[in-house]
């Protein structure tokens, strides 16, 4: 279970980046450690305790929005397409790869464990303090994303042994050190302890550009989102709900079906605005997702769309703005990011997402009456021209769009339909498909297009991203196949 260098947790390229080779690793300062000296250089650091790279692109190829279009005029892309074959995907860098979230996201938990250490050492007063909450709120959710993607989901009221990912809480100072994956429950007991230290910390703290950072509403966002995961209901109706103290969510929603409709040059500066309520964190990264997903064979096209095009059991469609590709209908995307420029900003949590984690949390109470307010107010803003008289959604349309007389199946369905039209392309189809088990299918043509159809099981092993090469060649185990 363990592994005898540092390189198990970094992997060669980070350590040949940062200090090439062991003999440099005390001649060198890279990490600042003697420089913070004061609570605003602590700041400082703790910009770079935020991911630049993402995960959208395996992540999307490997859920039920990606199709196979065949052999045609279509790019190439290894990620897209081992990700969407459900295969383990081999060692490259560069954009949109699991080996550089990989990476980017223990870097982060490099800076933040280095901030910690800092404020720990110095009486940095209630700023170093609050700088403090910061850090841990960057290291649980960095750990969290890294166990979200490379372990097994969490299962709730269930056996949680299984390999988490190394959880590391102190700054490195030797060049060689031993690790261990522990296991999913350990590495949720951490993140809860340092989510919860981290929230206690953060009151009062301010930024400059707050959306860019843990703000105490991004920071409730997560906890809600967490807590979902763990299925601790009541906690992820707390938090949700602190983040709009007067339950005034539904104007602080993303407009798609008003503002942010049928127009490109305004759809995707709303939905990136750092003005905009909606956007709880945003994050600066390095990614060609968008193009990538748009004009890849294995990606999005219009029979993916199909279902985002469909009647929802309010009795119309949702919005959303979808651009072609070259001109061609197969070849799309939607229009969330920019694609002309190498980095692109991410929304790490919305209020969307938070209010649906509060539905979902009341439909697991029996609180359907909530459950449906919020699944109403998430529709409203959804539903062009919507018309408060026709388009509610009720327990009776509930149950006969879905065919069903069991309300909680109905309402989860709901849910679940809800999300995959309304975050497509945000990378929570695929945390959802994990955490609850759903089983979907990707169709594999062949050269003559002939197709085969590949199922993922409830318990298939492939839901779980394999650790990068060069990681597993160092000694840290390999997930199971």
């Amino acid at each position: 279970m363990k592994n005898k260098t540092i390189y198990g947790i970094l992997g060669l390229p980070l350590i040949a980046l940062l200090i090439g080779g062991c003999s440099q690793y005390f001649e060198v300062n890279p990490d600042m450690r003697t420089e913070l000296n004061t609570a605003d250089k602590v700041g400082q650091l703790l910009v770079t305790a935020y991911p630049t790279s993402d995960y959208l692109l395996f992540t999307e190829a490997a859920s039920d929005y990606a199709i196979d279009r065949g052999p045609g005029s279509y790019s190439r892309d290894d990620i897209a397409r081992e990700s969407y074959l459900w295969t383990d995907i081999p060692e490259m860098d560069g954009k949109n790869t699991p080996n550089t979230y990989w990476l980017a996201m223990y870097r982060t938990i490099a800076a933040a464990n280095q901030a910690i250490e800092a404020v720990d050492d110095n009486n940095f007063g209630v700023k170093g303090q609050q700088y403090k909450g910061e850090a841990l709120l960057c290291r649980a959710y960095a750990h969290f994303m890294l166990v979200s993607i490379f372990s097994k989901a969490y299962h709730i009221n269930g056996d949680n042994s299984s390999m988490g990912i190394p959880y590391l809480t102190v700054p490195e100072k030797v060049a060689f050190k031993d690790y261990d994956r522990g296991t999913v429950a350990s590495v949720y007991e951490n993140i809860e302890k340092d989510l919860v230290e981290g929230m206690k910390l953060i009151k009062g703290l301010t930024f400059k550009s707050p959306k860019f950072h843990f703000n105490m509403q991004a920071a409730n966002a997560f906890a809600a989102r967490f807590y979902l995961f763990k299925g601790d209901y009541d906690k992820v109706i707390e938090y949700s709900s602190a983040i709009f103290p007067e339950n005034n969510f539904r104007p602080n929603l993303r407009p798609v079906g008003t503002r942010m409709k049928n127009n490109s040059n305004t759809f995707t500066p709303i939905f990136t605005g750092t003005q905009e309520n909606f956007n709880l964190l945003l994050t600066n990264v390095t990614s060609s997702f968008a193009m990538t997903f748009g004009s890849s064979r294995y990606g999005f096209g219009k029979d993916a769309r199909r279902f985002l095009d469909t009647v929802t059991v309010a009795g119309k469609p949702f919005s959303n703005y979808f651009l072609t590709i070259s001109g061609t209908e197969d070849k799309l995307l939607v229009a969330k990011y920019t694609t002309n420029t190498p980095t692109t900003v991410q929304c790490l949590f919305s209020a969307d997402e938070a209010l649906m984690n509060r539905a979902e949390a009341y439909i697991n109470k029996g609180n359907y009456e909530l459950a449906l307010n919020d699944l109403n107010d998430f529709a409203a803003v959804r539903i062009v021209n919507y018309d408060a008289g026709t388009d509610v959604i009720t327990e009776s349309k509930v149950l006969s769009f879905y065919k069903t007389t069991d309300l909680k199946e109905g309402l989860m369905k709901t849910l679940l339909d809800f999300k995959k039209q309304g975050f497509v392309q945000e990378g929570i189809r695929w945390f959802d498909i994990n955490r609850l088990g759903i089983e979907i299918i990707h169709r594999v043509y062949n050269d003559n297009y002939n197709a085969t159809y590949d199922v993922l099981k409830k318990d298939d092993l492939r839901r779980v991203f394999q650790l990068p090469p060069s990681v597993t060649l160092s000694g840290l185990p390999k997930n199971p196949r």
